[in-house]
């Protein structure tokens, strides 16, 4: 963490540069702005899609002092979006959209929101961030240098596989199922008997078509979108686990702005996390409808749920110290 904070120290002043277009100064004297804003999702998705709308609404607001450019696939980072959160981090660049997961790989805390079968709607997942875990992954989130300015979504994970029906922990036995880079999904996926794997999302499509690997969990958006719905054949409905979006800034950038600057970055950042939400739930019901003609598609009744959970109840109690019970109370819902 010392080493991230020298490197946010240097790499800072870099991006003061570049966030000030080389210091020049609007007609009326106050500071213009040239930023960079990544998301790991392709063009289509609705990260993108909001990052736009920000960028919008900050040059709008700001009388075209801010202007925000938008890179999808992590393309400032080699598509790996680890290393774009620390880069995020480092002063590297401005803003950018971020699993939770995604952070956990730097901070275990980050991934208590992610608990198994922690929420059972979206509702009670809203309930549980404006209760307090919004506050809290802000307080986590300073403490990386990130300015968190709310959160988006990428929605509620479920499970594609290419020749088993899924609907007890028995079915995944020896299955290999592609994970994210998390302990805490490799954990899942071991204790329910599947052989988990992890490999970047761009090998996932041949992965699946050639056999490789026999299934994968993801939101409907990236199934639909990345194409995995054509190289599989049924569909799991689970909820297993909530996976919420980090809108960041650069700590020191966000630091450095005005008082009316920062109202202006925040008050767009709420309106682009709103849009964001609302156009994710929006498109889940469309995706849904071309997932059941794509796939066999599989509800889990409440009991089948409860099989699941009581399955990786070990899991769980592995990872608590790591979240620690500040944050893991902190997301509980209510």
């Amino acid at each position: 963490m010392n080493q991230l904070k020298t490197l946010a120290t240097v790499a800072v002043a870099g991006l003061a540069l570049t966030a000030c277009g080389g210091g020049s100064e609007a007609n009326s004297g106050e500071e213009t702005y040239q930023w960079d804003f990544t998301v790991t999702s392709g063009e289509s998705s609705t990260w993108y899609a909001a990052a736009e709308r920000f960028g919008e609404l900050l040059e709008e607001r700001s009388d075209g002092r801010m202007q925000v450019t938008v890179y999808a696939n992590e393309q400032l980072s080699g598509g790996d979006p680890a290393a774009g959160v620390e880069q995020l981090m480092n002063g590297g660049k401005a803003f950018s959209y971020n699993s939770t997961i995604i952070y956990d790989g730097l901070d275990s805390r980050f991934s208590a929101i992610n608990a198994p079968f922690l929420y059972d709607s979206y509702e009670q997942a809203d309930a549980a961030i404006e209760a307090g875990a919004e506050d809290a992954y802000k307080e986590l989130s300073r403490e990386m240098g990130v300015e968190m300015l709310g959160f988006g979504e990428s929605g509620f994970r479920q499970l594609t596989t290419s020749n088993t029906e899924v609907t007890s922990p028995d079915d995944l036995d020896n299955l290999v199922v592609r994970v994210p880079g998390s302990s805490l999904f490799l954990d899942i996926f071991e204790e329910l008997g599947a052989d988990a794997t992890t490999m970047d999302a761009s090998e996932v499509y041949t992965s699946l078509q050639t056999g490789t690997i026999e299934a994968q969990e993801n939101p409907y958006d990236p199934i639909v979108s990345l194409g995995f719905h054509e190289v599989q054949n049924h569909l799991t409905n689970w909820n297993y686990v909530y996976d919420p979006l980090i809108l960041g800034m650069n700590a020191d950038l966000y630091d450095s702005l005005s008082e009316e600057d920062q109202q202006i970055v925040q008050e767009a950042a709420n309106e682009a996390n709103e849009f964001q939400v609302h156009q994710n739930r929006q498109i889940e019901d469309e995706h849904l409808s071309e997932l059941n003609e794509a796939l066999e598609v599989t509800d889990l009744s409440d009991d089948q749920v409860e099989t699941f959970r009581e399955a990786i109840e070990p899991v769980h109690d592995s990872h608590m110290e790591g979240w620690t019970e500040e944050l893991y109370e902190a997301v509980q819902p209510e």
